[in-house]
């Protein structure tokens, strides 16, 4: 099986690039199975029922997320339907959502506490998954949503050899870390972002150097011009589900 999983789109360029770019990337890789990450991408922050429905119809197949997923109340009745979003796993009980989907394979979306807020622990809300899922297809894909570069190596070492990737986002930096752990687990710290290239992790220069020089709270608007998708292609054993091979890609378009 070919995975492509596709870093935070970043508003209305990622959107674009997304539905430029993914159509192509499809063919030419043959990917089975696309995930997308869409935790920014209605301006900037969180998504909404359209945005989240044009990934869809640009190819992709499971929407994940992370801290931002609520920004948008629209969104939250849509968790709960056939729309293929999910939200991190280990969120408390009773929150709407899910946070994994099987979709030939897999996809779970966890996220991390260092940093970033208090949740349940990601690690332990991983074990009751795998052991709640005896029956569950052999690739399994963690969507990562997490700001320590540490606490995202912790869980690859503490996944690997339980399932097929751990994937990073959230941080809109890519790493150059990809590669295969000991015992199967594709891993990488961050597969970077969707958007505009000349930005501040996809925020307009400008209204975050304003941030920064005054501390003062600002709009920060999403980022103009050149824009890159940022991408991570891991293919797995349908019958092990170990990993055997990742592979960074990076597309831009104007």
């Amino acid at each position: 099986m070919i995975i492509l999983a596709i870093g935070d789109v970043i508003g209305k360029p990622g959107r674009r690039a997304v539905s430029t770019l993914l159509p192509d990337l499809r063919e030419s890789y043959q990917a089975d199975l696309v995930v997308v990450n869409a935790e920014n991408a209605a301006g900037g922050l969180g998504t909404t029922p359209s945005t989240a429905q044009e990934l869809l119809d640009a190819g992709a197949d499971v929407l994940t997320s992370g801290n931002h997923i609520w920004i948008h109340k629209e969104i939250v009745p849509y968790l709960d339907s056939d729309m293929p979003i999910i939200r991190p796993l280990n969120y408390p009980p009773g929150v709407p959502g899910r946070g994994y989907l099987i979709n030939q394979a897999m996809v779970v979306n966890l996220i991390g506490r260092t940093f970033i807020g208090n949740y349940d622990c990601p690690f332990r809300a991983m074990d009751r998954l795998l052991s709640e899922f005896e029956d569950r297809p052999p690739v399994v894909i963690v969507d990562f949503h997490a700001e320590a570069t540490s606490e995202k190596m912790a869980m690859g070492q503490y996944l690997d050899g339980r399932v097929s990737a751990v994937l990073g986002t959230h941080t809109h930096v890519g790493t150059i870390d990809a590669r295969i752990l000991p015992g199967g687990t594709a891993y990488v710290t961050d597969i970077g972002m969707t958007g505009p290239v000349d930005s501040i992790i996809g925020d307009d220069i400008e209204a975050v150097l304003e941030r920064f020089l005054t501390m003062m709270p600002n709009y920060l608007s999403v980022g103009k011009g050149k824009t890159v998708l940022d991408a991570i292609l891991v293919t797995v054993d349908d019958a092990s589900g170990k990993a055997t091979r990742i592979e960074r890609i990076s597309r831009e378009v104007d």
